[in-house]
């Protein structure tokens, strides 16, 4: 048994994740940032606070792409944009979760072996300069630099490269021929604690009790929290769970965050018609037990999920965390 591979810990993934908050705050930027396994299954992902939606979903695509094909995803941009069109679109069409081939996903190495990727994407976390950018923060040791390839390396805490082409072409559109040098450069310099994400702390708050209740029951589960739209702000798989959790997880949550009731109860309410109310958004949807409304004075502010194991066992962990949510 010992010789099946297994994905990178998610006490690591979340490492890496966390230190990319820690410089986005410094640096005042705002989105997403996914780690996912070399078995293609999402170990964790964290949405800074008004990072917006859609970051989430582009950033778990490209370290889909870092994982599974093992290579940088501006390698593999690359590779799709000299392809002919039938092979490019066919990737795309047998391998759903490469939707968005962007550059800028990493493969996370343990032991010269890839165990994950990690990617970033989002509100002001791309490879254009942010409207008002100090020059110093997009900056490292001395050289130009872009916001989403710092927050990458800096979580990976690998030397700075960009993987989104001309850097110093960008810099002197925007600042000319400034010089900033390597001692005032804060790319890469330790950045402190992220104290500023409200939001995303209580999201983690609220998967780190779900995963405890879990480990005490001896099951293996997935949890997010999404927000009233549906947009997620925090994923969880736990070490060995199965790889549909995050999915359930997410589309549960969605699906109680967007219609304020459990998610198990919309086959309740709505009837047959249950399954047509995933076509009215882009959000995931799944009308199962396991995913419950996050109410905050008396204001439905989210959705909290929990797949991957019997779904009314997952509906019991979600109640009993959401229930001290407020």
């Amino acid at each position: 048994m010992a010789g099946y591979p297994r994905d990178l810990p998610l006490a690591e993934a979340r490492g890496i994740v966390r230190r990319a908050v820690d410089k986005a705050e410094q640096l005042g930027l705002r989105g997403g940032l996914a780690v996912v396994g070399a078995s293609g299954a999402l170990i964790t992902a964290s949405r800074l606070d008004y990072g917006g939606p859609g970051g989430m979903g582009r950033a778990r695509s490209k370290a889909w792409i870092s994982a599974t094909q093992q290579i940088p995803s501006s390698e593999h941009l690359g590779r799709m944009t000299t392809l002919p069109a039938p092979i490019s679109s066919g990737f795309v069409a047998v391998s759903p979760e490469a939707a968005f081939p962007g550059a800028g996903g990493m493969p996370v190495l343990r032991g010269g072996t890839v165990v994950a990727g990690f990617a970033a994407s989002g509100a002001t976390v791309s490879p254009f300069l942010p409207t008002g950018v100090a020059p110093e923060v997009v900056s490292a040791e001395g050289e130009p630099a872009n916001p989403e390839d710092l927050l990458v390396a800096y979580g990976l805490g690998v030397p700075y490269v960009g993987q989104h082409g001309d850097d110093r072409a960008r810099w002197e559109s925007r600042f000319g021929d400034l010089v900033v040098s390597a001692a005032d450069s804060l790319g890469m310099k330790p950045a402190p604690p992220a104290s500023r994400q409200y939001e995303l702390d209580r999201a983690i708050s609220l998967c780190d009790r779900v995963i405890a209740l879990a480990t005490d029951e001896g099951l293996r589960v997935s949890v997010a929290v999404v927000d009233a739209g549906g947009d997620p702000v925090q994923q969880d798989r736990m070490d060995d769970a199965v790889a549909a959790g995050p999915d359930i997880a997410l589309a549960t949550a969605a699906a109680a965050a967007r219609h304020g009731v459990a998610s198990g109860s919309l086959r309740d309410l709505y009837g047959p018609a249950a399954e047509a109310l995933g076509g009215l958004s882009p959000s995931p949807f799944l009308a199962v037990a396991g995913g419950v409304p996050i109410v905050v004075g008396g204001r439905v502010v989210g959705g909290l999920g929990v797949g991957g194991a019997d779904p009314q066992a997952c509906a019991v962990l979600a109640s009993a965390v959401s229930s001290g949510a407020a």
